[in-house]
């Protein structure tokens, strides 16, 4: 059984994942095609473009891996963890593991029960797992925006097609406990207006932009913190919108894949990374660049009300960054419109991993700058979401219960101490 914490738990990083239909139902009959589900040797696969995409294997997710499986792996593997699973050790089968068995691992599959798809059940869930409130990000649409980067347009339609039925399935507001995030795609800047008061409108507190330099027509790139998106981002402060920054397919593979002589999309599942890709990949390039934009292109400065939170993306890159801030711009204050770091910490809020030095970051930056979040139900995610508050126990109970759920309750409009569970539920 999950705790009843003596605070409200308000979770960063929840998923749906989409039906089938989410990118087809309202696309367009023009862009009819687009996407594809093809069957190929007994699975589905998704295609866009007729290209088929490897990045999500199991598109449908009808079976998926079971939510924390493996934290529940790396716990019992690991005896020095700070803490196990509640309830791990016997609510799951045995099975193979090499040459030895594992008692209370998870299964490797498990039937996606309708609290994965739905709003409804996935509220009664939210009530087992003890957690107040909840921003539900999406899972599939990660791969949108990279495979149809030479396609502006046909961006832009496909994500408003995706917001159309998240609207129609999830809402953006589910009874002010579940808070779906539409996306906002950035290629053309008067389309991401009209994209961004859409949702505003029909009630979403927080949206997702990809982090990672924006397609735009003939190959060209740029970075969303450049002066040419203010309009945008003018719009955003005045809407008062949590700019979630989740991770998603960033397009570094193309850095990757002139380092490795490979051609080809990334694949962040079933592969065997390289030495060097591990190496790069440990660094987080793509949200740490991303951030040093928003502070480094004057964004932040330029719209000091709004608020980016990175999701899903670590918080080990925060400190090296901090550092490096910190010393450019003794040497070159005249490159920034302030000082960076004044800067980070007034924009950023950061959500780490629990397996980091969750300590250290609080240090760091401060206990009103981290959220918590579970990125439930990955199975890379937290079986029993509000374990969490263990790798935090040693802090002052008012940073606790900021980290878990108070800030991010100010941060939509709450009250920070504003629950929706009884407290002895």
């Amino acid at each position: 059984m999950s705790r009843r914490l003596d605070f409200p738990v308000f979770d960063a990083d929840n998923h749906m994942y989409e039906t089938t239909d989410a990118f087809t139902k309202y696309l367009p009959a023009e862009y009819a095609g687009l996407v594809k589900y093809v069957q190929i040797n007994g699975r589905t696969k998704i295609a866009l473009k007729n290209t088929i995409s490897e990045y999500i294997p199991n598109p449908t997710f009808n079976k998926v891996a079971p939510p924390g499986a493996q934290e529940l792996e790396f716990r019992a593997k690991n005896p020095s963890s700070k803490h196990v699973p509640v309830g791990g050790a016997t609510q799951f089968t045995e099975r193979q593991a090499g040459d030895e068995k594992l008692a209370g691992m998870p299964p490797k599959y498990i039937e996606s029960p309708p609290a994965f798809f739905e709003p409804g059940p996935r509220l009664q869930l939210l009530d087992e797992l003890k957690i107040d409130r909840a921003i539900m990000w999406p899972t599939l649409a990660s791969l949108l925006e990279e495979r149809l980067a030479d396609d502006p347009e046909a961006t832009h339609v496909m994500v408003h097609a995706l917001n159309e039925w998240m609207i129609e399935h999830w809402t953006y507001n589910y009874e002010n406990r579940i808070f779906p995030t539409p996306v906002i795609t950035l290629p053309l800047v008067d389309k991401a207006i009209a994209e961004l008061d859409y949702v505003v409108e029909r009630g979403a507190k927080t949206i997702l932009i990809r982090p990672a330099p924006v397609p735009g027509y003939n190959g060209r790139r740029r970075s969303f913190a450049l002066p040419e998106y203010d309009p945008f981002w003018k719009r955003v402060q005045e809407s008062g919108v949590l700019v979630g920054m989740h991770s998603s397919d960033d397009g570094q593979q193309r850095y990757l894949n002139e380092w490795e002589g490979h051609v080809g999309e990334f694949l962040p599942f079933g592969q065997k990374p390289s030495g060097f890709s591990k190496v790069l990949g440990a660094q987080y390039r793509g949200i740490k660049d991303t951030v040093t934009s928003i502070i480094g292109h004057g964004l932040a400065t330029r719209f000091p009300d709004i608020r980016f939170m990175p999701v899903e993306n670590g918080s080990s890159w925060l400190k090296p960054l901090m550092t490096t801030m910190e010393k450019v711009y003794s040497r070159n204050p005249g490159a920034f419109d302030e000082d960076p770091l004044v800067a980070l910490k007034r924009s950023i809020m950061i959500h780490p991993f629990f397996e980091e030095d969750v300590l250290g970051l609080v240090e760091a930056i401060g206990a009103d700058n981290v959220v918590f979040g579970s990125d439930y139900p990955h199975p890379e995610g937290l079986h029993d979401p509000t374990s969490f508050v263990d790798e935090i126990a040693s802090l002052p109970v008012a940073d606790q219960a900021k980290i878990m759920g108070g800030n991010l309750n100010k941060l939509l409009g709450f009250p920070a101490e504003s629950g929706a569970l009884p407290a002895a539920a």
